[in-house]
């Protein structure tokens, strides 16, 4: 055992030196200092908690059955990642590299490993890449979003980079996951209207 925690204590240390001096390096470059302006902005618009109620706000206001399949399958989909990702920062238990200050943390929110913006961001890259492709002009900048994400992550100091390139394993990963799965037109329809508000208590007769 005491083999194994000295390599993970390398591991560690190696990834906090080496995160420290790749951010170091992109500070030098005027584009990167330009990006941690927009960092924030990134941040929100690879959210959790934003894009699990924008996605189900999309589903009620697009009442539309033809979307209901990749509606719902993103859905599973994020829902997935945030159970994946809670699992994960609450056992593992790695701290940030600063403190969040600035930002209200709760629960597992508080840990760094693994990066869950790196993972949701790769998971919608593969889905709408491979799973429910759009096409080449949308998946560019939907790239180059994912991407950007990842490294936000290390400007903002909110992730090391063994937490980011895990975080987009563990999303590349939920969307094979979400393919396996996969749940078709119909079902998605017959789902969708079973719980849309003709149907729950309440709901409009």
């Amino acid at each position: 055992m005491a083999p194994l925690s000295e390599v993970l204590h390398f591991i560690l240390e190696l990834d906090v030196r080496l995160t420290t001096s790749f951010v170091s390096l992109l500070m030098q470059w005027s584009s990167f200092q330009s990006l941690r302006i927009n960092c924030k902005f990134l941040e929100v618009s690879c959210d959790g908690i934003v894009w699990l109620s924008s996605w189900i706000a999309f589903i009620w206001l697009f009442n539309s059955e033809p979307l209901f399949e990749m509606q719902l399958n993103m859905l599973v989909g994020l829902l997935l990642d945030i159970v994946v990702i809670a699992l994960f920062k609450a056992l593992v238990r790695r701290r940030r590299p600063v403190s969040d200050k600035d930002v209200l943390t709760i629960g597992p929110d508080k840990y760094s490993f693994p990066s869950g913006h790196a993972s949701r961001s790769f998971l919608v890259l593969v889905f709408f890449s491979k799973l429910y492709a759009l096409p080449f002009i949308v998946r560019v900048p939907m790239t180059a979003w994912a991407v950007t994400i990842a490294i936000s992550r290390l400007i903002l100091r909110r992730h090391y980079i063994l937490d980011v390139l895990v975080g987009a394993v563990f999303g590349i990963c939920e969307a094979y996951v979400i393919k396996f799965v996969w749940i078709s037109q119909d079902a998605a329809a017959c789902i969708i209207k079973y719980i849309s508000e003709d149907n729950v208590p309440g709901g409009v007769e």
